[in-house]
């Protein structure tokens, strides 16, 4: 093998691992807002659950109407 060649060959090695190493952080990041976006969706459920909660609680024909 040409020494040419395995320069190349290196280079071509060398650049791939570095793309490597960025997608891997890209992914790390994206991991990282998965699971803050996860959080954040539990939060609201939970939320959103207590005011149904709430909300059920109250008997709505027990209210009158604006207009009386």
């Amino acid at each position: 093998m040409s020494d040419d060649r395995l320069m190349d060959i290196e280079t071509k090695l060398a650049f791939q691992e570095h793309t490597v190493d960025d997608l891997n952080e890209v992914i790390i990041e994206q991991q990282k807002e998965i699971d803050g976006l996860r959080k954040a969706v539990d939060y609201l459920l939970d939320k959103m659950e207590q005011l149904v909660d709430t909300h059920m609680e109250r008997a709505p024909a027990d209210d009158k109407p604006p207009h009386y």
